[in-house]
């Protein structure tokens, strides 16, 4: 029995058991197993396969943003629209073949958008080029999810489902969940809150089913054995998604009003070029950038050329992004902008900056 036997024979174990108390050992050993198979069909195949044609694309700009969706959505278009870069766009599926960067200029920053081919149902199998889309779309900081409109709801559980299955949580944070394996002791168990879904028990199941017979584990939340077991394999991905129903002008404005407040989503038209501008906000805001502007001694602020850091971005980070000796040989920085209590400030290393603050760095 192939990996895909196995994995298919599991998830109809799963759905054909009843979810209660006496059955949640049983399941928490099923999802366990169901994890470390798709580990195995997601790691590439040992023997020599024939050199294709290279898929990913090497990072650049400030930020990456991969665009995922069913073939025939609208993400060729979304790109040349976009960017200055032409997908080849029709009216047939499967259009884009191969993966096509392309760059927003947007408040300075340059964003990288990866146009990726469209996944299609069992993709993390490796059915099209899932697989190498999918890995792909890992690197990526945030996920566009484009959507049609008119059928976006079938689209989106399925899609979800397949990123689900190789390690990508979308929208989801870290669970908290101290877990380090040791060489001997046996297993200590400790939670600091009230445990709803995992039991001690459960817990030791699990661990027994990797292998794993010594470890220090802490619940610091209450977690589902799903996230337990995200922990222990620890190649799991959390990452933004912004859900892009594309098409809005198909259907009707009761609709696409339901669409729109649906969390984390956005409403466009690439045919009409309607909404794009505040989805270009939104993604600025899901990238959680700043842009940082340098001044010298004497002379105004140099506005034409940004510095793009993450926000929570320290003075010191600033220092690295200049010259990677600057931090040692700092002295103190001056600061205009809203990170202050006046302008200018005198700060130090860890003082955090916020978007359009101005700096001035002394050194010894």
């Amino acid at each position: 029995m192939g990996i895909l036997e196995k994995i298919s024979e599991i998830e109809k174990e799963i759905a054909r058991t009843q979810k209660n108390k006496a059955t949640e050992y049983h399941l928490g050993l099923l999802k366990a197993k169901l994890a470390k198979y798709r580990a195995q069909l997601l790691e590439p195949s040992k023997s020599a396969s024939s050199k294709g044609e290279g898929f990913d694309v090497m990072k650049s700009g400030d930020a990456r943003v991969a665009l995922i969706g069913f073939p025939s959505v609208g993400k060729s278009t979304f790109l040349s629209l976009m960017t200055s870069t032409a997908s080849e766009a029709a009216s047939y599926e499967f259009t884009t073949l191969t993966c096509i960067p392309g760059v927003i200029e947007y408040k300075g920053a340059n964003i990288q958008l990866l146009d990726l081919p469209g996944i299609i149902e069992g993709a993390a199998q490796g059915k099209g080029r899932g697989r190498q889309v999918i890995a792909v779309a890992r690197t990526a900081d945030v996920v566009i999810m484009m959507l049609d409109a008119t059928k976006g709801e079938v689209q989106r559980s399925l899609l979800e489902k397949e990123l689900e299955s190789v390690g990508i949580r979308l929208n989801k944070h870290k669970p908290n969940i101290y877990f380090k394996p040791k060489k001997g002791g046996g297993i200590s168990f400790n939670s600091t809150v009230t445990l709803t879904q995992c039991s001690e028990k459960l817990v030791q199941l699990i661990l027994h089913e990797y292998k794993i017979f010594n470890a220090e584990v802490l619940f610091r939340e209450d977690c589902s054995p799903d996230e337990f077991i995200d922990v222990i394999v620890g190649n799991r991905v959390y990452m933004p998604c912004l859900y892009v129903y594309n098409k809005i002008d198909q259907i009707s404005m009761e609709e696409v009003d339901r669409l729109a407040r649906k969390p984390n989503s956005v409403v466009i038209s690439c045919g009409m070029k309607l909404n794009l501008d505040y989805l270009l906000e939104m993604l600025w805001e899901y990238l959680a950038l700043t842009c940082i502007y340098t001044k010298k001694r004497g002379q105004r602020p140099d506005f034409s050329d940004a510095i793009i850091l993450r926000k929570g971005a320290s003075v010191e980070h600033v220092c690295h992004r200049i010259h990677r000796s600057l931090a040692s040989q700092f002295k103190y920085a001056l600061v205009w902008g809203t990170s202050t209590k006046y302008s200018p400030q005198r700060v130090g290393l860890t003082h955090t900056m916020e978007h359009e603050d101005v700096i001035q760095i002394v050194k010894k």
